[in-house]
């Protein structure tokens, strides 16, 4: 493997790494989603509220960097999805500048919109955001209709080099039942992530007790889903390339033999899929237990890696267009320059100083569960 082979694999794992913590982080989606079904009382919902409130930013600040690394790594796909998908990826991003908005207005005295219009919004960013989002990885396995003309480089009128292949710019993926599978998927699992979180975070019984409960139709549909899409994207045909000469062509069985010829992936999405299993189940049946969203979590991320590994790896196209074939996007021909991989990957080094400020200042936040006293407290801060 050549260092320019190499580098493209090093960021298509980094850009899965971080879509994987995105996923998983999701969990704040999925706490908000929960707000009126868990919060019984005013008290109770402005611990739920809070609770998510201290963490959005990271859920934020995954999306917007996973985006900024596939606009450094891979241009090509930025340009062609997050430009032609550009309703998709614009109603998920306005969710997000809504839960904002909403975490900070909703409990201002004198609000124009009032604090329950506020909290609904976060219910829809709750829902809509993973369901989108899920909807969206979905389409690297089930492809999108779009096309690519590098030679349009040379118009000097319009040198554009992708177009949408329809007027749903993104909307479309949802007409792919498969795509509101995985959506669905996604949704469920943030919302067994939210009360797994609301578990560990928060210390008031009553709502503990609500969210085991929840967690018991919320696995049910998720695992339902979940299995569903991943059954069926591994007995259908995948979008392939052949090495030599960057053609594409359909493969049966094409992620099924990615995990077998690559066991090490394949490890890692038993390993994921167990974690997240155990982390619930102790859950439900041990009530002392409150550490479930550190087994669950540690298990999305490495099960959503080993997806998207997959669907990249082994002369895989990672965006396949179903408009034309031949316009699909792979590692190859769609990266930057070696140049720029390389510089990237000095900086990458960095990442991990980041992940240990996150660590602690995570640690430093919930040092104590968030309980009823402290809503009471006017010299502290709350949503």
């Amino acid at each position: 493997m050549n260092t320019y082979i190499f580098l493209q694999h090093y960021w298509w794992f980094i850009v899965s790494l971080l879509g994987a913590i995105l996923v998983f982080l999701l969990f704040v989606q999925g706490g908000n989603s929960l707000i009126f079904c868990l919060g019984k009382t005013e008290e109770q919902r402005k611990m739920i509220i809070n609770s998510t409130g201290r963490k959005w930013e990271f859920t934020f600040t995954t999306l917007v960097t996973f985006g900024g690394a596939f606009f450094a790594s891979f241009p090509l796909f930025y340009s062609t999805s997050f430009g032609g998908a550009s309703w998709l990826w614009m109603i998920i991003l306005f969710t997000f500048v809504l839960q904002a908005v909403s975490y900070e207005f909703q409990s201002k005295a004198g609000n124009l919109l009032g604090k329950t219009t506020y909290r609904a919004f976060l219910v829809m960013n709750g829902v809509v955001g993973p369901v989108l989002l899920g909807g969206a990885v979905a389409t690297f396995f089930t492809g999108s209709e779009f096309y690519i003309n590098k030679g349009n480089i040379a118009d000097t009128v319009m040198p554009v080099i992708s177009s949408w292949a329809n007027a749903g710019h993104g909307l479309d993926a949802l007409l792919n039942p498969w795509n509101v599978v995985l959506g669905l998927a996604v949704f469920f699992l943030a919302r067994i992530l939210g009360a797994l979180y609301f578990i560990n975070n928060i210390g008031d019984a009553d709502l503990v007790k609500r969210c085991r409960r929840a967690l018991w139709g919320n696995t049910g549909l998720f695992l339902v889903l979940f299995l569903a899409f991943v059954i069926r994207t591994l007995l259908a045909e995948g979008y392939a390339v052949k090495p030599e000469t960057g053609l594409g062509f359909m493969e049966p069985y094409k992620y099924l033999t990615n995990f077998i010829e690559m066991p090490v992936v394949l490890l890692v999405f038993l390993i994921g899929v167990l974690a997240v299993l155990w982390g619930i189940v102790r859950t439900v049946w041990k009530p002392s237990f409150d550490k479930g969203i550190w087994f669950a979590g540690a298990g999305t991320v490495l099960t959503v890696l080993a997806l998207l590994l997959v669907a990249g790896y082994n002369n895989t196209a990672y965006y396949p267009s179903t408009a034309d074939l031949q316009s699909s996007l792979t590692l190859a021909n769609s990266c930057s320059s070696q140049f720029t991989l390389r510089v990237m990957a000095y900086v990458s080094v960095l990442v991990p100083f980041v992940l240990a400020y996150i660590f602690y200042a995570w640690r430093s936040i919930d040092r104590k569960k968030i309980d009823a006293e402290e809503m009471q407290d006017e010299k502290g801060h709350a949503y």
